[in-house]
């Protein structure tokens, strides 16, 4: 059965798993569920992992007709729209993760993920993204969900607060190392509670999901105005350096760090950088730029099927593309800053903007999802 599934599987896409890449797909729809589309993913992709997020949850419910009976009957029984848009993205996600459940068994729990997030318009406030995240995990109910929260300064204490609760996290909307590193020791400070509340180390799960495409389209646009020959130049390098300067902080925390070791011996998991936004939007740039250069082992890239398409059809994958290039990397963020771009000014821009647009998005849904309600209680 194995040599089966591996004849089927596309050579460019196995091959970054073979280099130690979870591919994991950047969408979801009850389209893609119901017509076994994502299935095919998993079968003839590579596919072993699924990330959601309220942009994604707004298109397909907005856009897909999958949805109309369930809105009949929950309008039916008088659901209103927070009730309503919980049930249909989280009977999504509990779909999601029937259909990946064997590469959940097959990787003891490392993989075979689907990842739903709190209510982005949470994202300023702890305690309610820890009831919420609490909630969603037990309304989902299936061990190979990861809770998403973002890792604002708000969102640090509750991922550790979740994590103490021995549920598993994908921490996300990351832009900076320095957040990363705040976000890595939240995590092990987490599974430090966990322990202490008797829970098992070895069924806690977490990512850290570093957004890249993004960084260079801010950075890109600052260095367009500088103008400069030097800062020209520096185009398109930003986004790879900061995420492989995650890489190198992530090596540090787990594979050399104390704090980790003592955690490991009682069954922790490492906490695996997760790529983000890598659909490249400078239509100057290799369109699998943030796939093939970020390739090293105990990583996950979150796909856009359209650039999943891209590395199945002339992604070239020349293995880890990323240890060893630290030093290299700081170089380039040393002559951003020398070229008069401000980083620390860059990333709280991108994380406002991001709180920003997952918050826009689920308040479209929202008023999308409240019409739809109105006319299904107008008809019945």
């Amino acid at each position: 059965m194995t040599s089966m599934s591996e004849s089927v599987q596309n050579a460019n896409l196995a091959a970054l798993s073979k280099a130690g890449v979870s591919v994991w797909l950047d969408d979801l729809s009850r389209g893609r569920l119901e017509s076994g589309n994502l299935a095919a993913l998993v079968r003839e992709k590579s596919v072993v992992g699924v990330t959601t997020n309220p942009t994604i949850f707004q298109g397909a419910i907005t856009k897909g007709h999958e949805y109309t009976i369930q809105l009949k009957e929950l309008a039916g029984r008088g659901a209103n729209v927070d009730d309503t848009v919980r049930a249909l993205t989280t009977d999504d996600v509990r779909d999601a993760c029937d259909v990946l459940a064997p590469q959940f068994e097959a990787s003891a729990g490392v993989d075979g993920r689907v990842s739903i997030e709190v209510d982005p318009r949470l994202a300023h406030e702890t305690d309610a993204t820890v009831a919420q995240a609490i909630e969603l995990w037990k309304i989902v109910d299936r061990p190979n969900l990861l809770i998403k929260i973002p890792a604002t300064l708000a969102g640090l204490p509750a991922i550790t607060r979740v994590i103490a609760e021995g549920i598993s996290v994908n921490v996300t909307l990351i832009f900076s190392v320095e957040r990363h590193r705040a976000v890595m020791d939240a995590y092990l400070a987490g599974l430090e509670a966990a322990k202490a509340a008797g829970h098992d180390l070895s069924q806690i799960h977490s990512v850290a999901s570093f957004f890249v495409s993004r960084v260079d389209s801010e950075i890109d646009a600052r260095l367009e105005a500088i103008g400069t020959e030097e800062a020209l130049a520096l185009r398109g390098k930003a986004g790879l350096a900061n995420a492989r300067l995650a890489y190198a902080a992530y090596q540090e925390v787990f594979e050399g760090g104390s704090t980790y070791a003592a955690l490991a011996a009682a069954g922790a998991r490492v906490q695996r950088p997760l790529w983000a936004s890598t659909g490249v939007k400078n239509p100057d740039y290799s369109d699998t730029l943030y796939v093939t250069e970020l390739v090293a082992p105990n990583t996950v890239n979150t796909m856009p099927e359209k650039t999943m398409e891209a590395v199945a059809d002339h992604g070239v994958i020349t293995g880890d593309t990323i240890t060893g290039t630290a030093t290299a990397s700081q170089q380039v963020f040393d002559a951003l800053a020398a070229a008069g771009v401000s980083l620390p000014e860059v990333f709280e821009k991108l994380e406002t903007e991001g709180v920003d647009k997952f918050e826009v998005s689920w308040n479209e849904l929202l008023e999308a999802i409240s019409g739809e309600l109105a006319a299904a209680s107008d008809k019945g």
